[in-house]
């Protein structure tokens, strides 16, 4: 459990990071450090270098848009869960935040940090991707930005460039009449998602005029249940035009299969957990 040597340098801007990045080929970002650490411990992860933004002011903050919410990269997941901001506007986002590990980890945790991982058992990205939230990534060319749905690639694997740094996220507001909920079944130990479902309806009086449903730990990357939510459109998602939508329509390519859960289990859990977070979605968007 002890990492191999790297050299340390601490950037104090983003440029100054960027800069940094471009004068070390084998160079980590460090941030809040929950997902680096164990795996330099390990030895998964054994860069040469390590450059540390922890301190950059500029990557922090929750900032109200008008119409959308921009976090920080560096703004904790404890913040997230306990912005008012974001639990009058984005529920869902700050309701995953507040599942995620524990309070220690939750305190140090970032969102840049959670997001650039893309692990697939993470809260975080399905309920990126189910509120249609964008990323910003900065590096040697320029500002460039992302959509979630197009930026979880794969197992750790994400659209960020060789050189680049995720600077922040952008979520749109929930504009009332809407709902979102985001439920999980976690490891016990870890708390990870062995199955976490995002849902967000939409309503136009008593009929549903958008959804969005997506899943963390199913698979290698998020996924995004698109043929689901097309299906609730028009309706007025009762619990059976729910469950038929679920049912009828969610499909899951190549499923995870691990010592935790099955393949075949995982994605029977996506259904009963896919049904829950749409009901109870559906149930505060009428409240």
């Amino acid at each position: 459990m002890i990492p191999a040597s790297f050299d340390y340098h601490r950037a104090n801007t983003v440029d100054e990071a960027l800069r940094l990045l471009g004068q070390h080929d084998d160079a980590k970002l460090l941030a809040g450090g929950h997902s680096l650490i164990p795996m330099l411990k390990l030895r998964l992860a054994m860069p040469a270098t390590l450059i540390d933004i922890g301190r950059v002011p500029d990557l922090k903050g929750i900032q109200n848009l008008g119409e959308a919410v921009r976090i920080g990269a560096l703004t904790t997941h404890g913040e997230v869960a306990a912005s008012e901001l974001l639990q009058t506007h984005c529920r869902i986002l700050a309701e995953a935040a507040g599942k995620i590990g524990d309070p220690q980890v939750r305190n140090k945790g970032t969102v840049g940090g959670n997001i650039a991982h893309a692990d697939p058992a993470s809260d975080l990205p399905a309920v990126l991707v189910a509120t249609g939230a964008t990323v910003h990534l900065q590096g040697p060319g320029g500002s460039r930005t992302v959509a979630a749905a197009d930026f979880f690639l794969d197992l750790l694997t994400t659209d960020l460039h060789e050189g680049e740094i995720l600077t922040a996220i952008t979520v749109p507001k929930l504009a009332p009449p809407a709902g979102s909920a985001y439920l999980k079944h976690e490891h016990p130990a870890s708390g990870y998602a062995v199955c976490g479902a995002a849902a967000v309806l939409r309503m136009d009086g008593p009929q549903v005029a958008g959804a969005a449903l997506a899943f963390n730990g199913i698979a290698a990357k998020a996924v995004n249940a698109t043929t689901v939510a097309a299906a609730l459109v028009g309706t007025s998602a009762s619990d059976a035009e729910i469950d038929a939508a679920v049912d009828g329509n969610l499909t899951v390519d190549d499923p995870l299969g691990d010592v935790h859960a099955s393949g075949e289990y995982r994605v029977h859990l996506a259904k009963v957990y896919g049904k829950r977070a749409l009901k109870l979605a559906r149930d505060r968007a009428r409240s």
